[in-house]
């Protein structure tokens, strides 16, 4: 399939298929679309249920004592991945992240990508590393964040109580229906810990009814810009 180089609305790039008319991120804005639903509606949600303090050193020194377990659903070009790294080293925190994807992103269009340069350009042999390091091994990127890329189809996922976490980041719903049903979110259940967290982007009512029959909590939230709603889900 054809694929291109585009420029989104807040000026962060992303890969474009033109078959589907499909973008790897929100042509609204990439890096807007994954700060609001990976890192704010994600991470620091996940972050905030577990910190039960009140004093702002005592919140500090527990946020070193949370791990968190993070499986990406479309490792695709990083993004979400890099963003969490970062924000790994603001909470002083680990992390060791997952990130599965079938059919990995070349090098030539991740050289293409601004990321780095509109985020952190001090950071830009941290995000060639994601990508050069080989597959299906856990690497220690920095000192508190350790990722492990794993090319698999995501119906082929069978962990099991193995993440706090899942940033579930597939191409939507109206090109590749079969990533949005029932027996790709009970992978998704039963890889979560219990009260483990999954956040997506998404917010069609089918896969709402598909989480909460699976005994999910789902909750509808206000999506990044150019998108109402979103959807985050937890394993009770």
């Amino acid at each position: 399939m054809k694929r291109k180089i585009i420029t989104t609305a807040d000026g962060s790039k992303t890969i474009h298929i033109e078959d589907w008319n499909e973008q790897y991120h929100s042509k609204h804005g990439a890096i807007q679309e994954a700060q609001h639903v990976f890192i704010k509606e994600g991470l620091h949600y996940y972050y905030s249920l577990n910190k039960n303090c009140h004093a702002e050193e005592a919140c500090a020194e527990l946020s070193r004592s949370i791990e968190a377990s993070i499986l990406e659903i479309g490792f695709g070009t990083g993004l979400n991945a890099f963003l969490t790294l970062l924000e790994a080293g603001n909470l002083n925190t680990n992390i060791n992240y997952v990130g599965v994807e079938a059919y990995p992103v070349s090098m030539d269009e991740i050289n293409q990508l601004n990321y780095v340069e509109l985020i952190s350009a001090e950071n830009q042999a941290v995000f060639n590393e994601l990508h050069k390091v080989s597959w299906e091994k856990e690497h220690d990127i920095t000192s508190n964040f350790k990722l492990q890329k794993r090319q698999q189809f995501f119906s082929d996922i069978t962990d099991t109580n193995a993440f706090d976490l899942i940033y579930f980041d597939a191409f939507g719903a109206r090109v590749q229906p079969e990533l949005w049903s029932k027996s790709i979110f009970e992978s998704m259940y039963k890889a979560l810990k219990p009260n483990g967290v999954l956040v997506t982007y998404a917010a069609i009512g089918e896969v709402k009814r598909n989480m909460q029959a699976l005994g999910f909590t789902v909750e509808r939230l206000k999506g990044p810009p150019g998108k109402r709603h979103m959807l985050r889900a937890t394993k009770k």
